[in-house]
């Protein structure tokens, strides 16, 4: 499923249009982006976590030589799924 699709998913389930089912997708995005930038944690009960996690600096090969090559440390948001969420499946 693509942006679009859900977009559309969501405008059927919840009476909305597809402009404001956009709207409140890229709401939804734009507020989960700024708490993980924040250095908040995004937790929905029942669905999961969004989280930023930190990689430490790291010694990696290039595959193509098979030089050490030095990976530098950095941040990435995680999503782990809740309970409620993995139980559907």
């Amino acid at each position: 499923m693509n942006k679009t699709t859900l977009i559309a998913k969501i405008a059927e389930k919840s009476d909305l249009n597809k402009k404001q089912a956009e709207a409140a997708l890229n709401a939804f995005i734009d507020s989960v982006t700024e708490a993980l930038h924040a250095g908040e944690k995004v937790q929905m009960m029942g669905f999961g976590t969004f989280e930023i996690k930190e990689r430490a600096a790291r010694m990696g090969r290039n595959p193509a030589t098979g030089e050490p090559t030095e990976i530098a440390a950095k941040r990435i948001p995680t999503f782990k799924a809740g309970k409620g969420f993995k139980d559907e499946f």
